[in-house]
Parts: C-alpha cells; structure tokens; sequence
C-alpha cells in the first residue's frame, strides 16, 4: 500500500542579499583599504571604481574627488568621506557625510543606512525634494521624535547596539559576546522598545543621531 502520508520538503534559507557597495576614492590606497573592511562583512560587497559597478551599486562611498570624476549615478545614495566643515549645498543624493578617516565599520554602518534611504551622520544642512532637513534629522518622516528623554542603554546593550552598527545578525552577536541567541534576541529588543525604533535599522540610524554610536 503506498502510503499518502505528505512528504516533508526541505527549502533553503534564501541568501542574504548582499549590498554592491561602490567605493570612489582619490586615495587608491585609502580605497582598498576599505575595501577590505567591507569585504569582511556578510551582507556587503563592495568595488573599486573603474571596475564597471557604478550604475549597478546599492551605494557609494565617495570624498570629493571621487564625485567631481562623475563615476557614481546621480540615483545612487552616496556616502561622502570629507575634510571639510563647510556648509556648502551638496547633491541630493549625498545622504551621510563622514570625517574622511571615520573608522571602516561606521562607514560601513552608514552605507547600510543610506542604502535604506536615510540621511545620517552630521551632514550640514542640505535641501531635498520632501524638504529641508538639517545634520540632525532623517528623510523619513515617520522616524520618532528622537529629541524626547530615552532610557539608557545598560553597558551590555552598548555592546549589542555596537554590533548592531556592524550588521551583525543576532547568531553573530550572540558568538562574539559569548551570550545565547535566545539572550541576543532578548537585548535587541529592549534597544529597539528604549530607542523607539521600528526595525534594527531605525535602531542603528536613531543611535548615530543621538551619539551612541559615535563618529
């Protein structure tokens, strides 16, 4: 008799999407570096200009020479690294500015964010097509008001909200704190319930705005 009992099919986990992350630096050197950093990232993925990327990136990371040499497309969201401090208007898709040497995992963290459609880092006052928003402030009009009182974060959940920037999944922070993915779950929530933070990209982008996670 053949039985008719449903036959359990095994489907794999979809592949994290991975963000093509344009880098156009002056600095050759400066360039590969970061390259470097990113690479190391599950969920990046990340070319030099030059190498035929540029109207295929999810973002780029670009200082000013790399804008003026018109590699990267006017739609897609930029990162600047820059060394100066003016106030001088910048193209609209520049959504987070960055010191030049701003360490590779918050570069990266901005990247992530950017390429979410959030304007981020201290930026100087740019206008955009939904309005003015100053260095302080994300395109997004449903993020809450980050301005209210929050309760702080315990120094546990800095460590977790420090990974978080990284785009490490809970598996990950779990590994590097030595904790369970169960007590992993556990903090990111509590981030997310104290920051006010819809999703762990809110969390991250409300972090950098409020210097919990520094620049």
């Amino acid at each position: 008799m053949v039985s008719s009992a449903a036959q359990t099919i095994a489907r794999p986990e979809p592949a994290t999407h991975r963000l093509t992350v344009l880098i156009a630096l002056g600095d050759a050197g400066r360039a590969e570096q970061l390259a470097d950093v990113l690479a190391a990232s599950d969920d990046l993925a990340p070319a030099l200009a030059g190498s035929g990327v540029g109207q295929m990136a999810d973002v780029a990371i670009a200082d000013e020479a790399g804008l003026e040499s018109r590699v990267v497309s006017s739609a897609t969201p930029i990162v600047l690294l820059s060394r100066r401090a003016g106030s001088e208007r910048m193209a609209d898709n520049v959504l987070a500015v960055l010191p030049a040497f701003a360490d590779g995992l918050l570069i990266a963290a901005a990247a992530r964010l950017a390429a979410s459609g959030y304007r981020v880092g201290k930026a100087p006052p740019l206008e955009i097509a939904h309005g003015d928003f100053h260095d302080d402030e994300l395109a997004r009009e449903e993020t809450p008001d980050d301005n209210q009182a929050r309760p702080a974060l315990s120094p546990r959940e800095a460590e977790v909200l420090s990974l978080l920037a990284e785009g490490a999944p809970n598996k990950v922070i779990a590994r590097r704190l030595n904790i369970s993915v169960h007590t992993a779950k556990f903090h990111v929530a509590a981030i997310l319930i104290k920051l006010g933070a819809a999703n762990r990209t809110d969390a991250i982008a409300i972090a950098m705005r409020q210097g919990l996670v520094l620049v």
